[in-house]
């Protein structure tokens, strides 16, 4: 039986020019989403994002697919943030950077997923070392989305990136990853590619909408989640 509700809102903006939700809404947007929401409008300086509920999620585990054209919904208002930050997702000058975050009504701590700094690729890397005149932390950022996204979005464990990380820290006599710098970071962004090649048999996508979530979060026990997708402001 067929129970996913077409064309209901499934999404809620947060930002200082609209906000949708507020902190009375944990049921539906998750504690982390009523309490962004509630933030941005008592004026406080949080970068805009929306929220996926949690109905859809729910909808999700009947189903056993997305609802049509939910991702439709999540591009428009990723062109609303492109809009109200002059940013673009994947410019290669000006990259709008964004974090989805999985969250619940109730607490979960240590069982909800996160993927950071997605719109970063080989082009869009560059373009954040302009803007933020900082190479370095470009390319952090960059092998750690590669790292994050691998694991949460494939299903690639987190020790396959580890041990390649841990060889080129031995190479360059780093103790820590802090001590690496931008030529040791270039070699850990190819060999985390290498990483992600050999255990899902496909190039790292260079095209930052091909990063956006194709299901909701499941953690443990399949409690409905939501997504918080909050740009950065670099």
């Amino acid at each position: 039986m067929e129970h996913i509700v077409k064309n209901r809102k499934r999404i809620y903006y947060f930002s200082r020019e609209h906000t949708d939700g507020d902190m009375n809404m944990k049921s539906l947007l998750g504690g982390k989403g009523a309490n962004l929401a509630e933030m941005t409008s008592i004026g406080l300086p949080v970068p805009p994002g929306f929220t996926i509920d949690t109905r859809t999620c729910a909808e999700f585990l009947e189903a056993g697919r997305l609802p049509a054209r939910l991702m439709d919904q999540v591009k428009k208002n990723i062109t609303r943030l492109e809009k109200e930050t002059g940013k673009g997702f994947g410019n290669s000058a000006m990259p709008l950077l964004i974090s989805v975050r999985s969250g619940a009504a109730i607490s979960m701590p240590g069982m909800m997923d996160t993927v950071l700094n997605l719109g970063l690729n080989d082009k869009s890397v560059e373009g954040l070392a302009d803007a933020t005149n900082n190479r370095r932390f470009a390319l952090d950022a960059y092998r750690r989305l590669i790292n994050m996204y691998a694991d949460v979005v494939m299903g690639v464990a987190h020790e396959h990136f580890e041990t390649a990380l841990e060889k080129i820290k031995k190479r360059h006599g780093a103790v820590s990853d802090t001590d690496l710098d931008e030529n040791a970071l270039s070699e850990v962004i190819a060999a985390y590619k290498k990483v992600y090649r050999k255990h899902t048999k496909s190039s790292f996508p260079q095209d930052p909408r091909l990063h956006l979530p194709s299901r909701p979060s499941l953690p443990a026990g399949q409690h409905p989640v939501l997504l918080n997708i909050v740009a950065y402001m670099k």
